[in-house]
């Protein structure tokens, strides 16, 4: 199945098109024509079957002809994972959390972070393309980068159950054996050199867990990746 997205598609009968580099590939890579059907995500809950209407590799037209509800996740996950030194790890990051199941990502800058600069088009590439090649209905809002502080202030008077996954030799809980099923979960993911003891000490009186991800000591884009999927994992 080669799905589409589309974030503008929304009802039966709609006319849509694509931009030119999308036409361009459906029209010159995929060899489609008038008639041929494609199969479309508009990453707010829906899969749509559109005809191709306008077969122009600048402008390609299609017709909405069916709808298909997706359940959204079961969860509601919110990672703040500040960004890594090299680009391409936390890109590695965003595609595998978004092949598992994610709803929110924050880019969070810290004490510790070597890189307080990123470019947020490309990350929402590498998110839509994560969405459309794992088959997901849901596109995971990437939000604009903060500050650490900032971010815990945020979130300090919200529902979600809150945690800050650091490495210091403190008292820590699994997070494996605090989450539950149906939660909505905010997770905290630090830099290559860690929180420092300022931030963690700040987390923890903005009401944010302290919670160890198991013995190893892990790199930053994995570390997001095991919280990702130890809460997919709870809720299957």
């Amino acid at each position: 199945m080669q799905l589409f997205y589309h974030p503008n598609a929304t009802t039966l009968l709609q006319e849509i098109f694509f931009s030119k580099e999308e036409s361009k590939h459906i029209i010159k890579v995929l060899r489609k024509n008038v008639g041929d059907t494609l199969d479309i995500t508009n990453g707010k809950g829906s899969f749509f079957t559109a005809e191709i209407t306008q077969a122009n590799s600048n402008t390609c037209f299609a017709k909405i002809t069916a709808e298909f509800p997706q359940k959204p996740l079961p969860y509601h996950l919110h990672l703040a994972v500040a960004p890594t030194k090299l680009n391409d790890r936390f890109e590695w990051f965003l595609e595998k959390a978004t092949e598992i199941g994610i709803s929110e990502i924050t880019p969070i800058f810290c004490e510790r972070s070597e890189r307080k600069y990123i470019k947020p088009e490309r990350f929402e590439k590498i998110i839509q393309s994560a969405m459309k090649q794992s088959l997901k209905g849901f596109l995971p809002i990437l939000h604009p980068a903060i500050s650490f502080k900032e971010f815990v202030l945020q979130q300090k008077n919200t529902p979600s159950k809150k945690y800050i996954a650091h490495c210091e030799d403190t008292d820590r809980k699994s997070l494996k054996n605090e989450i539950k099923a149906k939660d909505s979960i905010v997770i905290l993911i630090g830099p290559e050199g860690d929180f420092s003891e300022k931030e963690i000490a700040f987390a923890h009186t903005n009401s944010f867990i302290a919670v160890t991800l198991g013995e190893s000591r892990l790199r930053t884009e994995t570390a997001a990746v095991v919280a990702c999927h130890s809460v997919a994992f709870v809720n299957e």
